[in-house]
């Protein structure tokens, strides 16, 4: 693709060897027709080792990747994005994943596993270095076969893993019945505290934080007494490890995190989501090395967008908002709340928000009549405060009971395994 590319457009007509564009020639595009890729590439040795089915997931994905780069090139152009870097080769004694569609595959009843094709042209060549007629990996937990969509091999950090891409089968019509859209939950985040939860039900809850923060610090100590002495681009086994093991761990958190928000809202018949999210919250942040340190390696987005998916899997609305002020605001005294970039001069919060030594106290808030309310959950009241005039959500039972003492919940040992369960309770029930 890129050669045939730069054949029919030389590089100082569009992008040199140094990346820079050339303005005459905005409107040209890379060509990435699927089928004349498939006709070039059908007799090409390593489409045939690959197997058709296989190689030509291979050259949809190339395709798709070529057609997603042009359209961010009229962005681009338009000044809407950042320059696109054109998609490049594999990596030179590197791995790529590769997929299998659904009907290249054969799933053992019995024994759950999954058979994936060999190619004719590659048999041979399995059967003498490894002694296997055919290959054989677990099958996906959990799902049916006629489920299944796709599999995809990854390779990562020296291993590899099959990930099944599969119908649910839920397009949250069966929850919908049970849910109250005039009834939200803010969520507010964080670090320490990672989500600060407010629901307009009377109810408040924190999802702790500051064992994510631990994981980090261990592995990027870890990582630095390991690379001690070694080029900037030091790989090896142990490092791959640890790395895989940190990986799986915030997996886990991310999974747990949104269940729990999720089931949450369903067993109280809440019908809206309100995330809490600021644009360049990672990339434009500033409080201190250590501190952006912690908040960049906590993956928040990932979890924002979980949640997200879940949302629309379960019939939860989900909102998004900016949050700014929202902390130095005062929820109780009904202050006038700002949007970013509109703050009056004169603006001025009637509640202030406790530091460390201040008598107040780090953590809380004061407001006008002298009232300490937890600060996070003052942030996430008004990030509902936020959207309630849009969204028509109704304030009334997010009171000061609310916002004093929420339940703090530790996703490494505070939950026990039966919350999976009430999700499946509420959905029935729902």
């Amino acid at each position: 693709m890129r050669q045939s590319h730069f054949e029919d457009c030389p590089r100082v007509e569009f992008f040199d060897a140094n990346g820079f564009y050339r303005s005459e020639f905005k409107t040209k595009t890379v060509k990435a027709p699927y089928a004349q890729l498939c006709s070039v590439m059908k007799d090409n040795p390593h489409y045939k080792v690959l197997g058709g089915q296989c190689a030509q997931q291979t050259l949809k994905s190339v395709s798709e990747s070529f057609t997603s780069f042009n359209k961010l090139l009229q962005l681009f152009f338009k000044g809407e994005v950042d320059k696109p870097r054109m998609p490049n080769y594999r990596t030179k004694g590197g791995l790529a994943p590769i997929a299998f569609p659904a009907q290249a595959l054969q799933f053992d009843i019995e024994t759950g596993e999954c058979r994936i094709p060999i190619s004719q042209e590659n048999a041979a060549s399995v059967k003498e270095h490894f002694g296997l007629s055919e290959l054989r990996i677990n099958g996906a937990f959990g799902i049916k076969a006629d489920q299944i969509v796709e599999l995809r091999i990854l390779p990562r950090n020296n291993e590899f893993y099959a990930e099944y891409v599969y119908k649910h089968g839920n397009d949250g019509a069966t929850c919908h019945l049970g849910l109250d859209a005039t009834h939200a939950l803010g969520i507010d985040p964080g670090l320490s505290n990672w989500l600060t939860c407010v629901s307009t039900r009377g109810k408040s809850f924190i999802i702790d934080g500051r064992k994510l923060k631990s994981i980090n610090q261990n592995y990027n100590r870890r990582v630095a007494s390991l690379k001690t002495g070694k080029p900037a681009k030091y790989w090896d086994f142990e490092l791959a490890r640890i790395t895989e093991k940190r990986n799986r761990q915030i997996r886990d958190a991310i999974n747990k995190a949104a269940r729990l928000i999720i089931n949450h809202c369903l067993e109280n018949r809440i019908g809206h989501v309100v995330f809490g999210w600021n644009e360049g919250n990672k990339d434009g942040i500033n409080i201190g090395t250590k501190n952006n340190q912690e908040f960049v390696q906590i993956p928040t987005s990932r979890l924002k967008n979980r949640v997200k998916q879940l949302c629309e899997e379960s019939g939860i609305q989900f909102t998004e908002t900016e949050e700014s002020y929202t902390s130095k605001t005062s929820f109780l005294d009904n202050d006038f709340l700002p949007t970013y970039g509109e703050k009056p001069a004169s603006w001025k919060p009637s509640g202030k928000r406790g530091k460390k030594g201040d008598g107040i106290g780090r953590g809380q808030y004061k407001t006008a009549q002298g009232v300490l309310i937890n600060s996070d959950c003052n942030g996430a009241a008004n990030i509902l405060r936020k959207v309630s005039a849009q969204l028509g959500i109704v304030l009334t039972e997010s009171v000061r009971a609310v916002l004093t003492l929420p339940k703090r919940y530790d996703l490494f040992k505070g939950l026990k395994k039966s919350y999976r369960k009430r999700c499946e309770a509420s959905l029935q029930s729902a």
